[in-house]
């Protein structure tokens, strides 16, 4: 009965699993890890999912602002909600923002990427001037 019951679990993880969605916090991580992770999933999967609950929706909307005013990404879609958040200090449920940003690769996402890690590998950036 026990693994009847924990291959039910295992089914319901999988199916909420994207491999394209990056969960994000305002507290673990600085702002360009996302945004870089971003970039390597779009190259991967074509599309980046972020989402966000409550203080960090801020940081999630800095991420796809940079993406697309770098000519990166296109928004393809934007949820916003509510969720229940069983708070244990308090004991009853809380209710959180939750935004979720789907961002697609532009049609010249490739040739940015190129010319950004050309420009790593050559050293431009250190030998520009005042």
């Amino acid at each position: 009965m026990e693994a009847i019951t924990e291959g039910v679990n295992n089914i319901n993880i999988a199916d909420s699993y994207k491999k394209n969605r990056i969960q994000v916090s305002n507290t673990k991580k600085p702002l360009f890890f996302y945004v870089n992770l971003a970039k390597r999933y779009m190259q991967q999967h074509n599309e980046v999912e972020l989402s966000a609950l409550g203080m960090a929706i801020a940081t999630v909307v800095t991420v796809a602002e940079i993406l697309k005013n770098n000519g990166l990404a296109v928004e393809k879609k934007i949820m916003t909600s509510t969720v229940d958040i069983k708070d244990d200090s308090r004991g009853r449920p809380v209710q959180k923002a939750k935004i979720e940003i789907l961002l697609g690769k532009t049609a010249n996402f490739d040739e940015l990427m190129a010319a950004a890690a050309e420009d790593g590998e050559n050293g431009d950036l250190e030998e520009q001037g005042p």
